[in-house]
């Protein structure tokens, strides 16, 4: 259909009957394509005495959004107050909801005020729209003012204004409650109810909530969507329960769940991070399309787990296939080269990010050069580079720099740059901590213990490490010196057991990592109570023999060594070499922290018991050194076991320590 000319738009119009005007005026904005023919139209209006009819400003709203143009729309909708009386509700809805379509989240909420002091009375379709602006400007207080008008006309039983609420609040720092309580009040739910809360959580980090309540809503028969799978996906990864992502894979092929190419970049990202990297690869290369972000869930996946030259090579590929790299992958391009020691190569993909591509580098990209320098020991050029760099560096960059200066000696350098950390952040904890570990390390006991008191009377208080580990599909939470499980003296006997064979087998712990005044006795003790090594022993206990055990870290930046551990084991017939190292494999993450912490153990599906062989791969033997454990190691994980699709979910997440 033709627009028609500017003649015959200004055409003079019999406007006795105001239906037929009304009606041309419609007609015209329903073939508006561009804003010159919307100023056109809105000439019209002026013309045929049109400006205020809530029908057509509401159409020409609306057209005006479609265009981009909702700017041009309001400034004559809202240029004078007396204009504001002739307006009803469903205009206001028309322009909230335009600018809670655009990053403009502010401005929707203030029509939304300005409709309430005008005194049109909001409608069921008003608080949907509001509340995703509310979510996206992350205002608790806002949500509460928005949920109380909710309540006060009546509309608190609507699922959709229930559904919106439930989103803000959950989008909104501490609402996560608020929102919890108005789910469990609604009167009935839909899919987009349990997504809204599950995502919810799930954007918390609180994934044992979000696994939890998933299962709940498969208990109530409700039929996820595609968003409720790709948030799942989102908690199992971060949860490091790859059974339960295996889980939920087959789910979506049993129930058919339409497979867009964001959830099937879920699935490669599950299976990416959990570390199984072969099967991440293999659905890659299935992919009938793939994007950007396909690309960069397999590149961080394989720089998460050591296999730097892969990653490097994949990169590589995707150059070749025509694909643009963005910011992100050479996050994850960077840590892989971090995580396997290829430092040049770290350094001429930083460099061309802006060279080559175009691309000012961001904070996360200067940390995950500064993790490189000090992985491979250069403390004191990574040092040089954060003086130069011309962005202010965060607290990550300094606290990963302090990690490198208790790693390799640097003590003196890193108590000067934790004492600057405490200046800049005198109520930040993790800063006195710190400190507290350096003058730990250098046997300044005294000056240790006033650290420790200072954090008492600031009321500091330090965050528990804890252990994760996957079994039958449930989720398992230990911290160190853990008690609460019912099997804990059974946990602790097999702790004692694989310290004595790793004594027989010539392993002597790294006692100077334990940061106590005792003796060498008790700080073997408390070496033996960490709570990886009970998640490792509760492990043993309750699996058979060759079952891949997989443990994930609740802190993101574990700076401690431990040292290669090698556990060699004659326990009810079993014989099965351990190896961790606390350094490397546990911060397998860029310092932005946005992927989670997996440590594997070395194991294998298939083998003979025959003791005292170094290391078994795919049921070969072969020896490996503690230089060599960082690359060759996970250059050839373990084949994981997969387990057969039940038809009901995994059982409930289970806490112990929390």
């Amino acid at each position: 259909m033709h627009f028609p000319s500017k003649a015959n738009l200004l055409r003079p119009v019999n406007i006795a009957p105001k239906r037929a005007a009304e009606q041309h005026c419609l007609s015209l904005l329903q073939t508006c394509t561009s804003l010159s023919h919307l100023t056109q139209i809105h000439s019209l209006l002026l013309k045929l005495g049109l400006q205020h009819n809530p029908l057509v400003l509401t159409k020409f709203t609306s057209t005006s959004s479609t265009l981009n143009a909702i700017h041009y729309a309001s400034s004559l909708l809202f240029s004078s107050n007396d204009n504001i009386t002739h307006y009803d509700a469903f205009l206001f809805n028309t322009v909230i909801r335009a600018y809670s379509q655009t990053s403009s989240h502010s401005t929707a909420v203030y029509y939304y005020k300005l409709m309430l002091k005008n005194g049109v009375l909001p409608n069921k379709f008003t608080y949907p729209f509001v509340l995703k602006a509310c979510a996206c400007v992350g205002r608790l207080s806002l949500g509460e003012q928005v949920h109380g008008s909710v309540i006060k006309v009546g509309f608190d039983n609507d699922i959709h204004v229930g559904n919106t609420l439930v989103h803000a609040y959950g989008c909104c720092g501490g609402g996560i409650g608020f929102a919890r309580k108005v789910f469990d009040e609604m009167p009935e739910w839909d899919s987009v109810s349990w997504s809204a809360m599950i995502g919810g959580y799930a954007r918390l980090g609180m994934s044992s909530e979000a696994v939890g309540l998933f299962r709940e809503m498969q208990v109530a028969r409700v039929r996820p969507d595609e968003v409720t799978m790709v948030t799942v996906l989102s908690a199992c990864t971060d949860l490091g329960a790859l059974e339960l992502g295996r889980w939920v894979e087959s789910y979506i092929e049993r129930e058919k769940v339409p497979k867009s190419v964001e959830l099937c970049n879920a699935v490669i990202g599950m299976y990416a991070k959990c570390g199984d990297v072969d099967k991440a690869l293999n659905l890659f290369r299935k992919m009938s399309e793939k994007t950007i972000v396909s690309w960069t869930s397999v590149i961080v996946g394989m720089a998460m787990h050591g296999h730097g030259l892969e990653a490097v090579s994949l990169f590589e590929e995707m150059k070749e296939d025509g694909l643009v790299p963005d910011d992100v992958v050479f996050i994850g391009l960077i840590s892989a080269c971090s995580h396997s020691g290829l430092v040049e190569e770290g350094r001429r993909y930083f460099n061309s990010m802006l060279e080559g591509f175009g691309i000012v580098p961001k904070i996360e990209h200067y940390g995950c050069m500064v993790d490189l320098l000090s992985r491979a020991g250069l403390v004191k050029e990574a040092l040089d580079f954060v003086q130069k760099m011309p962005i202010e560096p965060n607290q990550i960059i300094w606290r990963t720099l302090i990690a490198a200066c208790r790693s390799h000696g640097e003590l003196n350098l890193g108590e000067s740059i934790t004492k600057q950390l405490i200046r800049n952040e005198p109520m930040h904890e993790s800063n006195y901590i710190l400190l507290s570990n350096i003058y730990a390390k250098k046997s300044h006991w005294e000056k240790k213990t006033k650290i420790r008191e200072v954090m008492e009377k600031k009321g500091m208080r330090k965050i528990p490490g804890s252990t994760m580990i996957e079994l039958d599909n449930e989720i398992y939470e230990f911290v160190a010196g853990d008690k609460m499980h019912n099997l804990y003296k059974e946990i602790y006997e097999m702790v004692d057991e694989m310290g004595r064979e790793m004594k027989r087998a010539g392993y002597l712990p790294t006692t100077s990592e334990v940061l106590l005044d005792i003796d060498e006795e008790d700080k073997e003790d408390a070496l033996n109570r960490h709570s990886e090594k009970l998640a490792i022993a509760f492990a043993l206990l309750k699996t058979p023999p060759g079952t891949p055990i997989r443990i994930v870290k609740n802190l993101r930046n574990q700076a401690r060594r431990i040292g290669i551990i090698k556990v060699k084991l004659q326990v009810q017939h079993l014989c099965l070499n351990l190896y961790w190292d606390h350094g490397e494999l546990l911060r397998c993450v860029p310092p932005s922290g946005e992927a989670p912490n997996c440590l594997r153990v070395l194991g294998v599906s298939r083998y003979d018991r025959v003791p005292n062989r170094p290391v078994f791969r795919n049921g070969q033997s072969c020896s490996i050194s503690p230089k060599e454990w960082g690359i060759a190691a996970e250059k050839d994980p373990f084949a994981c076991s997969s387990s057969d699709d039940k038809a009901c979910p995994p059982s409930n997440v289970f806490l112990f320590g929390a």
